[in-house]
Protein backbone atom coordinates (compact mmCIF):
# COMPACT_ATOMS: atom_id res chain seq x y z
CA UNK A 1 0.00 0.00 0.00
CA UNK A 2 1.29 3.52 -0.71
CA UNK A 3 3.12 5.38 2.02
CA UNK A 4 3.22 9.29 2.38
CA UNK A 5 6.44 11.31 1.09
CA UNK A 6 8.34 13.09 4.06
CA UNK A 7 7.92 16.44 4.24
CA UNK A 8 8.42 18.86 7.72
CA UNK A 9 5.06 19.66 6.76
CA UNK A 10 3.68 15.47 7.37
CA UNK A 11 1.16 15.33 9.96
CA UNK A 12 2.19 12.79 12.55
CA UNK A 13 0.36 9.44 12.68
CA UNK A 14 0.22 9.04 16.44
CA UNK A 15 -2.32 11.17 16.84
CA UNK A 16 -0.22 13.89 18.44
CA UNK A 17 -0.99 17.10 15.83
CA UNK A 18 -0.71 20.33 17.28
CA UNK A 19 -2.57 23.20 15.30
CA UNK A 20 -0.52 26.16 17.54
CA UNK A 21 2.88 24.19 16.10
CA UNK A 22 1.77 24.33 12.79
CA UNK A 23 3.63 27.34 10.86
CA UNK A 24 1.38 29.55 8.98
CA UNK A 25 4.69 31.12 7.28
CA UNK A 26 7.52 29.38 5.73
CA UNK A 27 10.33 28.40 7.86
CA UNK A 28 13.69 30.10 7.95
CA UNK A 29 14.41 32.00 4.57
CA UNK A 30 12.89 31.32 1.33
CA UNK A 31 13.93 31.88 -2.33
CA UNK A 32 12.09 35.01 -3.66
CA UNK A 33 8.34 35.13 -5.91
CA UNK A 34 10.67 35.02 -9.42
CA UNK A 35 12.59 31.83 -8.34
CA UNK A 36 9.66 30.16 -7.00
CA UNK A 37 7.64 30.90 -10.16
CA UNK A 38 10.27 29.36 -11.19
CA UNK A 39 10.54 26.75 -9.25
CA UNK A 40 6.55 25.90 -9.56
CA UNK A 41 6.83 25.41 -13.79
CA UNK A 42 9.07 23.00 -13.75
CA UNK A 43 6.95 21.09 -11.16
CA UNK A 44 4.11 21.32 -12.99
CA UNK A 45 6.02 20.48 -16.01
CA UNK A 46 6.87 17.20 -14.16
CA UNK A 47 3.29 16.62 -12.76
CA UNK A 48 2.01 17.12 -16.73
CA UNK A 49 4.89 14.53 -17.35
CA UNK A 50 4.00 11.73 -14.78
CA UNK A 51 0.22 12.24 -15.35
CA UNK A 52 0.72 10.82 -18.59
CA UNK A 53 2.21 8.01 -17.40
CA UNK A 54 -0.21 7.58 -14.55
CA UNK A 55 -2.84 7.59 -16.91
CA UNK A 56 -1.33 4.58 -19.40
CA UNK A 57 -0.10 2.81 -16.81
CA UNK A 58 -3.94 2.45 -15.49
CA UNK A 59 -3.32 1.05 -11.87
CA UNK A 60 -3.93 3.44 -9.69
CA UNK A 61 -6.41 6.70 -9.13
CA UNK A 62 -5.02 9.91 -7.30
CA UNK A 63 -7.25 11.68 -4.96
CA UNK A 64 -6.18 15.10 -3.41
CA UNK A 65 -7.96 16.58 -0.66
CA UNK A 66 -8.13 20.55 0.09
CA UNK A 67 -9.08 21.56 3.18
CA UNK A 68 -8.81 25.45 4.82
CA UNK A 69 -10.00 28.48 6.24
CA UNK A 70 -12.23 30.84 3.63
CA UNK A 71 -9.57 32.72 1.58
CA UNK A 72 -6.65 29.92 2.73
CA UNK A 73 -5.82 29.53 -0.77
CA UNK A 74 -7.43 26.53 -2.27
CA UNK A 75 -9.18 27.19 -5.59
CA UNK A 76 -5.73 29.25 -6.86
CA UNK A 77 -3.64 26.02 -5.32
CA UNK A 78 -5.94 23.88 -7.38
CA UNK A 79 -5.61 26.05 -10.87
CA UNK A 80 -1.91 26.77 -9.89
CA UNK A 81 -0.41 23.17 -9.36
CA UNK A 82 -2.57 21.63 -12.16
CA UNK A 83 -2.48 24.26 -14.83
CA UNK A 84 -0.27 21.92 -17.23
CA UNK A 85 -2.31 18.69 -16.65
CA UNK A 86 -4.25 16.92 -19.56
CA UNK A 87 -7.85 17.79 -18.59
CA UNK A 88 -8.98 14.44 -19.70
CA UNK A 89 -6.98 12.77 -16.91
CA UNK A 90 -8.15 15.25 -14.09
CA UNK A 91 -11.29 15.87 -12.38
CA UNK A 92 -12.26 18.42 -9.93
CA UNK A 93 -15.33 18.32 -7.38
CA UNK A 94 -16.34 21.24 -4.78
CA UNK A 95 -18.53 20.29 -1.72
CA UNK A 96 -20.79 23.41 -0.38
CA UNK A 97 -23.95 22.83 1.40
CA UNK A 98 -25.73 19.16 1.10
CA UNK A 99 -28.71 19.00 -0.92
CA UNK A 100 -31.88 17.54 0.16
CA UNK A 101 -30.65 14.34 -2.01
CA UNK A 102 -27.37 14.23 -0.19
CA UNK A 103 -28.71 14.53 2.81
CA UNK A 104 -30.96 11.10 2.43
CA UNK A 105 -28.00 9.25 2.00
CA UNK A 106 -24.81 8.44 4.60
CA UNK A 107 -22.24 11.50 4.57
CA UNK A 108 -19.50 9.72 2.78
CA UNK A 109 -22.46 8.98 -0.04
CA UNK A 110 -21.69 12.37 -2.31
CA UNK A 111 -18.27 12.21 -2.03
CA UNK A 112 -17.86 8.60 -3.05
CA UNK A 113 -20.07 9.52 -6.30
CA UNK A 114 -17.43 11.52 -7.10
CA UNK A 115 -13.81 9.43 -6.70
CA UNK A 116 -11.21 8.96 -9.43
CA UNK A 117 -11.48 6.31 -11.86
CA UNK A 118 -8.12 4.87 -12.43
CA UNK A 119 -5.81 6.42 -14.56
CA UNK A 120 -7.51 9.64 -13.16
CA UNK A 121 -6.52 12.49 -10.60
CA UNK A 122 -9.72 13.97 -8.73
CA UNK A 123 -9.48 16.71 -6.75
CA UNK A 124 -11.93 17.76 -4.07
CA UNK A 125 -12.21 20.82 -3.12
CA UNK A 126 -13.23 20.79 0.71
CA UNK A 127 -14.58 16.92 1.48
CA UNK A 128 -16.27 14.21 3.84
CA UNK A 129 -14.29 16.44 6.20
CA UNK A 130 -16.42 19.37 6.60
CA UNK A 131 -18.55 16.59 8.37
CA UNK A 132 -16.34 16.75 11.03
CA UNK A 133 -15.15 20.32 10.68
CA UNK A 134 -17.93 22.99 10.01
CA UNK A 135 -20.59 20.37 11.40
CA UNK A 136 -18.43 20.39 14.84
CA UNK A 137 -18.16 23.64 14.82
CA UNK A 138 -21.92 24.26 14.32
CA UNK A 139 -23.05 21.24 16.06
CA UNK A 140 -26.97 22.26 15.15
CA UNK A 141 -26.96 21.03 11.38
CA UNK A 142 -26.70 17.21 12.62
CA UNK A 143 -30.79 18.34 13.27
CA UNK A 144 -30.75 18.71 9.41
CA UNK A 145 -28.87 15.17 8.74
CA UNK A 146 -31.99 12.45 9.08
CA UNK A 147 -29.88 10.57 11.74
CA UNK A 148 -31.57 7.80 13.26
CA UNK A 149 -33.12 9.43 16.95
CA UNK A 150 -31.04 6.94 19.19
CA UNK A 151 -27.87 8.13 17.28
CA UNK A 152 -25.31 8.89 20.63
CA UNK A 153 -24.50 12.72 19.91
CA UNK A 154 -21.70 11.61 22.83
CA UNK A 155 -19.63 9.58 20.24
CA UNK A 156 -20.76 10.59 17.12
CA UNK A 157 -17.29 12.68 16.47
CA UNK A 158 -15.42 9.98 17.06
CA UNK A 159 -17.64 7.10 14.93
CA UNK A 160 -17.16 9.29 12.28
CA UNK A 161 -13.57 9.73 12.48
CA UNK A 162 -13.90 5.82 12.37
CA UNK A 163 -15.81 6.00 9.39
CA UNK A 164 -13.26 8.42 7.76
CA UNK A 165 -10.75 6.30 8.81
CA UNK A 166 -12.29 2.98 7.36
CA UNK A 167 -13.39 4.34 3.88
CA UNK A 168 -9.86 5.85 3.25
CA UNK A 169 -8.12 2.73 3.84
CA UNK A 170 -10.49 0.35 1.42
CA UNK A 171 -9.34 3.33 -1.33
CA UNK A 172 -5.59 2.54 -0.11
CA UNK A 173 -5.84 -0.93 -0.36
CA UNK A 174 -7.85 -0.95 -3.58
CA UNK A 175 -5.25 1.26 -5.52
CA UNK A 176 -6.72 5.17 -4.95
CA UNK A 177 -3.34 7.24 -3.82
CA UNK A 178 -5.12 9.47 -0.99
CA UNK A 179 -2.87 13.17 -0.11
CA UNK A 180 -4.56 15.39 2.25
CA UNK A 181 -3.55 19.41 2.22
CA UNK A 182 -4.86 21.31 5.02
CA UNK A 183 -4.09 25.12 3.60
CA UNK A 184 -3.07 26.84 7.10
CA UNK A 185 -3.74 30.44 6.62
CA UNK A 186 -3.30 32.65 9.65
CA UNK A 187 -5.51 35.26 11.22
CA UNK A 188 -3.94 38.12 10.41
CA UNK A 189 -3.20 36.91 6.57
CA UNK A 190 -7.19 35.67 6.06
CA UNK A 191 -7.82 39.53 7.34
CA UNK A 192 -5.85 41.10 5.09
CA UNK A 193 -7.44 38.73 1.96
CA UNK A 194 -10.60 39.84 2.73
CA UNK A 195 -9.41 43.47 2.80
CA UNK A 196 -8.11 42.97 -0.63
CA UNK A 197 -11.58 41.44 -1.86
CA UNK A 198 -13.59 44.10 -0.26
CA UNK A 199 -11.07 46.75 -2.04
CA UNK A 200 -10.60 45.34 -5.55
CA UNK A 201 -13.88 45.29 -7.46
CA UNK A 202 -12.56 42.39 -9.18
CA UNK A 203 -12.59 40.48 -5.93
CA UNK A 204 -15.46 41.69 -4.98
CA UNK A 205 -17.35 38.15 -6.16
CA UNK A 206 -14.86 36.20 -4.13
CA UNK A 207 -16.27 37.62 -0.58
CA UNK A 208 -19.37 36.60 1.33
CA UNK A 209 -20.69 38.29 4.48
CA UNK A 210 -20.75 34.45 6.17
CA UNK A 211 -16.65 34.05 5.79
CA UNK A 212 -16.74 36.65 8.34
CA UNK A 213 -19.21 35.03 10.48
CA UNK A 214 -17.31 31.56 10.42
CA UNK A 215 -14.32 34.23 11.06
CA UNK A 216 -15.52 34.49 14.77
CA UNK A 217 -15.57 30.83 15.25
CA UNK A 218 -11.83 30.95 14.64
CA UNK A 219 -10.38 29.33 17.67
CA UNK A 220 -13.29 26.56 17.50
CA UNK A 221 -12.29 25.74 13.63
CA UNK A 222 -8.51 24.89 14.96
CA UNK A 223 -9.62 22.64 17.23
CA UNK A 224 -11.83 20.88 14.86
CA UNK A 225 -8.94 20.68 12.23
CA UNK A 226 -6.49 19.95 15.36
CA UNK A 227 -8.58 16.81 15.86
CA UNK A 228 -9.26 15.85 12.22
CA UNK A 229 -5.87 15.65 11.29
CA UNK A 230 -5.11 13.73 14.30
CA UNK A 231 -7.67 11.13 14.24
CA UNK A 232 -6.98 10.52 10.32
CA UNK A 233 -3.51 10.96 9.34
CA UNK A 234 -2.09 7.62 8.23
CA UNK A 235 0.71 6.23 5.85
CA UNK A 236 -1.69 5.81 3.17
CA UNK A 237 -3.78 8.80 3.61
CA UNK A 238 -1.24 11.34 5.13
CA UNK A 239 -2.42 14.90 6.24
CA UNK A 240 0.28 18.05 5.30
CA UNK A 241 -0.20 21.24 7.31
CA UNK A 242 0.94 23.17 4.78
CA UNK A 243 1.88 26.95 5.59
CA UNK A 244 -0.57 29.30 3.32
CA UNK A 245 0.57 32.71 4.21
CA UNK A 246 2.53 32.77 1.32
CA UNK A 247 1.03 31.41 -1.67
CA UNK A 248 3.97 31.10 -3.89
CA UNK A 249 5.80 28.73 -1.03
CA UNK A 250 2.53 27.08 -0.48
CA UNK A 251 1.85 26.50 -3.79
CA UNK A 252 5.74 24.88 -4.57
CA UNK A 253 5.36 22.88 -1.27
CA UNK A 254 1.82 21.30 -2.54
CA UNK A 255 3.36 20.54 -6.12
CA UNK A 256 6.64 19.14 -4.72
CA UNK A 257 4.67 16.45 -2.43
CA UNK A 258 2.41 15.37 -5.59
CA UNK A 259 5.49 14.89 -7.99
CA UNK A 260 7.46 12.46 -5.15
CA UNK A 261 4.29 10.70 -4.64
CA UNK A 262 3.81 9.94 -8.56
CA UNK A 263 7.98 9.28 -8.50
CA UNK A 264 7.32 6.68 -5.69
CA UNK A 265 4.57 4.91 -7.54
CA UNK A 266 6.73 2.91 -10.57
CA UNK A 267 4.82 3.89 -13.38
CA UNK A 268 5.59 2.91 -16.83
CA UNK A 269 3.69 2.57 -19.51
CA UNK A 270 2.26 -0.46 -20.66
CA UNK A 271 4.74 -3.11 -22.25
CA UNK A 272 3.30 -4.48 -25.65
CA UNK A 273 3.57 -7.94 -25.92
CA UNK A 274 5.98 -10.03 -29.02
CA UNK A 275 2.43 -11.16 -30.59
CA UNK A 276 1.00 -7.93 -30.79
CA UNK A 277 4.45 -6.12 -31.95
CA UNK A 278 4.65 -8.86 -34.71
CA UNK A 279 0.86 -7.49 -36.05
CA UNK A 280 2.21 -3.91 -35.15
CA UNK A 281 5.09 -4.62 -38.01
CA UNK A 282 2.99 -6.38 -40.03
CA UNK A 283 0.53 -3.47 -40.41
CA UNK A 284 3.13 -0.72 -40.37
CA UNK A 285 5.12 -2.20 -43.85
CA UNK A 286 1.68 -2.28 -45.42
CA UNK A 287 1.28 1.30 -44.62
CA UNK A 288 4.22 2.27 -46.19
CA UNK A 289 3.39 -0.05 -49.17
CA UNK A 290 0.23 2.26 -49.42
Amino acid sequence: MFEAPESPYLAPFNGKFKWKAAPTGPAGEVPGKKEQKRQLAKLISRIDELQRIFYAHDRHSLLLVFQGMDAAGKDGTIRAILRGVNPAGCQVFSFKQPTPEELDHDFLWRTTCCLPERGRIGIFNRSYYEEVLVVRVHPHYLGSQKLPADLDLETIWADRYASIRQHEEHLARNGTVVLKFWLNVSWEEQRQRFLARLEEKQKNWKFSVGDIRERGFWDEYMMAFETALAETSRPWAPWYAIPADNKAYMRVCVADILVRTLESLDLHYPVVDAKKLAEFEDIRQRLLAE
